[in-house]
């Protein structure tokens, strides 16, 4: 009985870590230019980075979503090479030809690491309800958890969006993305955010 109840308390502390492993996406600010109304039609994704099965992964995610909300778009290294990702003419002449009326870039302003306490937590047995006689061989095991002190990773993200013909920005958002578990996680849940942000701004339908 006892051994059962400390193997479920491990499985309730294992979960409550896999859980607070999970990738969040926090928005710290948005802008949106009050004075541009117009809905794009067709975006050109520029996901900014070094690694670049990250670029590809960052920027296939971003166009699909943008297709799942009925906006065309197109992924930039599909027609720009990883060392050219700052040919902001190649870029623009590539815009034009696909008839692209926005330009979506994102980037990594920095990493920053945010330590937290975590207090022990202590587990007590339940009363014992049994007959008397065998009262005085129930044991009271306490389990006790020390606290410890966590470093998560944040992952502070940049995305601003571009008006083609002007290069006017009409929209920017900062966000912190908490860094855990695979890339392909990580990415979904930043950009799950960032497009229910731009839905609500009307660049998108909700």
């Amino acid at each position: 009985m006892i051994r059962s109840r400390i193997k479920t308390l491990v499985m309730l502390l294992v979960g409550a870590l896999l859980a607070a492993a999970c990738a969040t996406t926090q928005l710290n600010s948005v802008w949106k230019d009050p004075s541009y109304q117009a809905r794009p039609g067709k975006f050109v994704v520029i996901g900014v980075a070094k690694n670049a099965q990250i670029r590809r992964l960052f920027e296939d995610e971003f166009v699909q979503q943008l297709k799942e909300r009925g906006t065309d778009a197109v992924a930039s290294y599909t027609f720009l090479p990883d060392t050219q990702q700052n040919d902001q003419k190649a870029i623009a002449a590539k815009v034009k030809e696909l008839g692209a009326d926005a330009v979506l870039v994102t980037r990594l302003v920095k990493k920053e690491t945010v330590k937290v306490y975590v207090p022990g937590t202590t587990y007590v047995p339940p009363p014992y309800y049994g007959t008397w006689p065998a009262y005085y061989g129930y044991g009271y095991n306490i389990v006790q958890t020390p606290g410890y002190v966590a470093e998560d990773e944040y992952a502070v993200i940049e995305t601003n969006l571009y008006e083609t013909g002007n290069d006017k920005l009409v929209w920017t958002a900062l966000s912190e993305t908490l860094i855990g578990g695979s890339n392909q996680k990580l990415i979904k849940t930043y950009i799950d955010v960032m497009v229910k942000a731009l839905a609500y701004d009307k660049f998108l339908d909700k």
